[in-house]
């Protein structure tokens, strides 16, 4: 326990000194992280070198440790994991300085992942069922990349990401205190020094930032700690306990995920969509934003510890329909509106209207390409009509006309759609005002048609030449 103590002292008065000097030094060669008065909050140039000081004073700590502590299998864990935290802390140092592309972060991440692997970072089994082999290493590699990410992404205002750090590896600490693990205290309560020492700089107003670096290391040593939690959970439930500890993050992540493809963005594109930016946009200042996401984070360390250590499966289960019942209050107040959006069209049905007029479609485009003659393709349309809900069509095609349109009522009773095939062909449909066809699945539609129906107009022209060839030399023989 004395050692443990001398650890966090360590950490915490290593950042402390350190902090300042290389903020000053990066001051010195201007390397800052510029405001943009969008995404970047902060009003004037600020160093984004933090993570330089904790990986250093986390570190330096261990190796201040006597010979016979630094080979005790306390600390194996920290020294195991060294290559695994220096690249990934070296990938997000590059990013800093020089910028690299998503995929390249992904790739040095992914190599992170496979050292830590490597080092005995694995998840073995889940809910009781061996995941070695097979299964074992992309569970575990993915897991490590999303908290990896999770950290970045969370790192938006003064004190939110080390703060937030701060916290879930307190909460894992406190997990290794209750199962005896002291290999886990060793590596999380030193953290926690370092992180708590960099928040006397980063917390609002900040002088210094994590920068890609602090944040990535951050969230890649506390997905490897939550594995070692859950290394001796042999249920589902109490595994869950780890993603409540992390939860905050883990959400973000998630939320950034479904928001882009929602949107139809880049998956790996930077927006004003985050957990943080949601509070800002509802009127409350960065630091009573960061002040209520620590708060939450508190109340999911509490759930994550009761989940990890309650022997009662009913409770257990109560306490996890609790955390999520929570979790959707909380997104609910953010007010997104991709999802208030998506929600209105699943209760209204008209996701499963377009979906459906979706593989209509594409069942008529087969239909016109396996069709001999025109009338063939007018039955096609007829059956586009029923099934789409239209109020009549028009259609000339090689040479044929044909129509079902609907008599005259009201002006402005009906608005039509005009589908050229050719200078001289065209399809026409005629939608009532009002009507229930899915305004999503009309430019499907024209698209659809239109190059069906162009590709059977020349099929049919081909057909008609060879035919006039054939009756040419018959008439001259």
């Amino acid at each position: 326990m004395r050692a443990l103590l001398l650890l966090l002292l360590q950490c915490f008065g290593f950042t402390v000194v350190l902090t300042p000097i290389l903020r000053d030094v990066s001051r010195s060669f201007n390397l800052v992280d510029q405001p943009d008065n969008n995404r970047k909050v902060h009003v004037y140039p600020i160093p984004r070198i933090g993570g330089i000081a904790i990986i250093m004073a986390y570190f330096a700590s261990f190796l201040l440790m006597n010979a016979k502590d630094a080979l005790s299998s306390d600390l194996s864990l920290v020294w195991n994991l060294l290559p695994a935290a220096v690249l990934v802390f070296a990938v997000g140092l590059v990013d800093d300085f020089i910028g690299l592309k998503p995929t390249h972060k992904l790739i040095g991440q992914l190599g992170a992942a496979l050292l830590a692997y490597w080092a005995g970072v694995r998840i073995d089994q889940f809910a009781g069922y061996t995941t070695t082999g097979v299964w074992g290493p992309p569970v575990t590699i993915l897991w490590l990349l999303v908290c990896t990410n999770a950290f970045n992404l969370v790192d938006g205002l003064d004190g939110l990401a080390a703060g937030v750090g701060l916290l879930a590896t307190l909460t894992i600490c406190a997990a290794g205190f209750l199962q005896g693990n002291m290999a886990l205290s060793y590596a999380t309560l030193p953290l926690a020094g370092c992180l708590l020492g960099f928040l006397c700089f980063n917390f609002n107003p900040a002088t210094v930032f994590l920068g890609d670096g602090g944040s990535l290391f951050i969230g890649f040593m506390l997905g490897c700690f939550g594995v070692i939690w859950t290394q001796k959970s042999v249920t589902l439930i109490g595994m869950t306990a780890p993603l409540m500890a992390l939860s905050i993050p883990l959400i973000d992540v998630l939320l950034c995920i479904v928001r882009r493809w929602l949107r139809n963005q880049p998956i790996f594109g930077a927006d004003r969509g985050h957990i943080h930016h949601r509070l800002l946009d509802r009127g409350l200042t960065p630091t009573r934003a960061v002040l209520l996401v620590y708060a939450c984070c508190g109340l999911a360390a509490l759930f994550s510890l009761l989940q990890g250590f309650i022997d009662n499966l009913y409770v257990s289960v109560l306490v996890m329909i609790v955390f999520c019942g929570g979790a959707w209050i909380a997104v609910h107040y953010l007010g997104y509106a991709e999802f208030i959006f998506a929600g209105r069209l699943l209760r209204s049905g008209e996701f499963q209207k377009t979906l459906n007029a979706h593989l209509h479609l594409s069942a008529l485009n087969k239909s016109i390409a396996d069709a001999t003659s025109t009338e063939q393709c007018w039955t096609a349309v007829l059956q586009a009509e029923q099934l789409l809900g239209f109020a009549g069509s028009r259609l000339v095609l090689a040479g044929s006309s044909f129509e079902k349109w609907p008599r005259s009522g009201k002006p402005g009773a009906h608005w039509t759609v005009h589908v050229p095939i050719s200078e001289y062909e065209f399809l026409e449909v005629a939608i009532e005002r009002g009507s229930q066809v899915p305004t999503g699945v009309i430019v499907p539609f024209v698209n659809t048609f239109s190059e069906a129906l162009s590709a059977k107009s020349a099929d049919f022209q081909l057909q008609a030449g060879a035919s006039a060839g054939r009756m040419a030399l018959e008439s001259g023989n």
